[in-house]
């Protein structure tokens, strides 16, 4: 027997990359009082409504007022630094030293691992995120607690073990044969449980020797179906050192390239300062940015060419890169996306925002099958949203007109406020008014 669930409300999802179409019209869907069927965790219809059609139902759960979006997806975060969020005053390399590693430390202790991940999981949903990539630390276990939590919500996750075996402290370095085994045996324990992927997961090119690299590319090439994820072209500095290290390189980029690390499953975090031939690598490998705007802001890293990534057509997707990243919350991600495209003298409408923070982020996991808008079949992860749970929002909409005008302001003024419910794969996961923090 069909487990159904009926939804009546204001829906608003995406059917392609505003920034690829003529006509912006033809790239979503609204419906102002809409009808989304969901039978057993996954989208049946989304249609206008219509009572005879909702008549049909049992019941039919009414949230008219709200606006249901599709989840949003985080392309890159680290779960273990969510403890040292808001790390005061240095750049990248020195923040990794002075903050990052020493609480990375602390994930030795799978009890604590498991403490941080509850709480992680229940800030993304919280913040309507219900689909991330996510860091671990070098430590299996890390990745195995970090499973266990997402497991029980149902939630599709894709996280990995950092492989880092030089330029970090002794208790967090692995070796390039451990961090193989340890990578293979939680590859074959997690990748396709549930809704879980695996990703191999090299911090950057500096903490990894070149076995350690080719190891990992070794592994992509057994196990083709999972991901790559590690950080790229973020500082200067960092640019340098890796030229430092890698003299017969070509360039960042091609470090990865060169061990096979590239591809239509490789997301790379930051890619801000790419050199003219790595934008074209980008494009002619098929490879994926996240664009983390409030980390690149935090840690004073630079202002990623969004433009240039939509005029190459390289898939990008947004990530909030917690704890260099300064907010769980997609849409305060998206205010600042916003910042850097002004400061660029460039705009970011809100329906390109939202894309990216949806089916963008899918369709940059490869998961657009699977997730990212309500096309019947998929699942149905989504979110509704209180568009005016504050009392300058409130004010704002009272003055606004036209549902491009009223994503611009949630996109400006939102936050987990906002976040009114949760749903994964058709379940209520969170509810702003009833869950209790975690």
């Amino acid at each position: 027997m069909a487990d159904t669930t009926v939804i009546r409300s204001s829906f608003i999802h995406f059917l392609q990359d505003p920034a690829q179409a003529d006509n912006i019209n033809n790239t979503y869907q609204y419906l102002e009082d809409g009808l989304l069927v969901i039978e057993n965790g996954h989208i049946k219809t989304l249609t206008a409504f219509d009572a005879q059609t909702a008549q049909q139902y049992p019941s039919v759960i009414d949230k008219r007022g709200k606006l249901i979006i599709p989840g949003f997806i985080d392309t890159h975060t680290h779960y273990a630094q969510t403890q040292m969020i808001a790390a005061y005053g240095e750049q990248l390399l020195t923040w990794l030293n002075t903050y990052t590693f020493p609480t990375e430390a602390q994930f030795n202790d799978i009890e604590h691992a498991r403490k941080i991940s509850q709480f992680f999981i229940h800030q993304l949903l919280k913040n309507g995120t219900t689909s991330a990539l996510v860091f671990g630390t070098v430590h299996p276990q890390s990745v195995d607690a970090l499973f266990e939590t997402a497991l029980e919500k149902n939630m599709r996750l894709i996280a990995g073990k950092v492989m880092m075996n030089r330029n970090a402290p002794t208790e967090l370095l692995d070796t390039p044969e451990s961090s193989y085994h340890d990578s293979k045996k939680l590859i074959e324990q997690w990748h396709n449980k549930g809704r879980l992927q695996y990703a191999i997961t090299p911090r950057f090119a500096p903490t990894s020797t070149p076995a350690q690299l080719q190891l990992a590319g070794q592994l992509k090439a057994q196990y083709p179906d999972v991901y790559i994820h590690t950080h790229l072209s973020e500082n200067k500095d960092e640019i340098a050192w890796v030229k430092s290290l890698f003299p017969e390189r070509e360039g960042y980029f091609d470090v990865y390239d060169h061990y096979g690390l590239t591809g239509k499953k490789s997301i790379f975090a930051h890619a801000i300062h790419l050199t003219d031939k790595e934008w074209d690598s980008f494009q002619q490998t098929d490879s994926v940015i996240a664009f983390c705007p409030t980390s690149n802001l935090f840690l004073g890293s630079g202002l990623f060419d969004l433009t240039t990534a939509d005029s190459k057509r390289v898939r990008v997707g947004l990530g909030t890169d917690v704890g260099a990243g300064t907010s769980f919350s997609p849409l305060q991600t998206l205010n600042e996306a916003y910042k850097v495209m002004q400061l660029q003298g460039k705009k970011l409408s809100p329906f390109k925002g939202l894309y990216m923070a949806t089916l963008g982020g899918a369709t940059s996991l490869s998961i657009d099958d699977k997730v990212g808008n309500f096309i019947p079949g998929k699942e149905a992860d989504f979110v509704v949203l209180d568009l005016a749970a504050t009392d300058l929002q409130k004010l704002r909409f009272s003055y606004s007109s036209g549902i491009e005008d009223k994503l611009f302001a949630l996109i400006m003024l939102g936050d987990d406020r906002n976040i009114y419910e949760t749903y994964v794969a058709g379940k209520s996961v969170y509810q702003r008014d009833t869950s209790s923090p975690n």
